[in-house]
């Protein structure tokens, strides 16, 4: 999700589609929110991986 979001952001910016630049701003907030919520061990979209 980070990596799609970083790729979306740049080809956004070097087309100049809004469209696909605030998708990308979008996944790459969204993206590392969802990693650090995850790797402190708590349920992130209904999903709870043990180690």
């Amino acid at each position: 999700m980070i990596a799609l979001g970083i790729i979306l952001l740049v080809i956004g910016l070097l087309m100049r589609i809004s469209g696909l630049w605030t998708i990308g701003v979008i996944l790459a907030v969204v993206g590392p929110v969802i990693w650090v919520m995850g790797s402190v061990d708590r349920a992130v979209t209904g999903r709870r991986h043990s180690r």
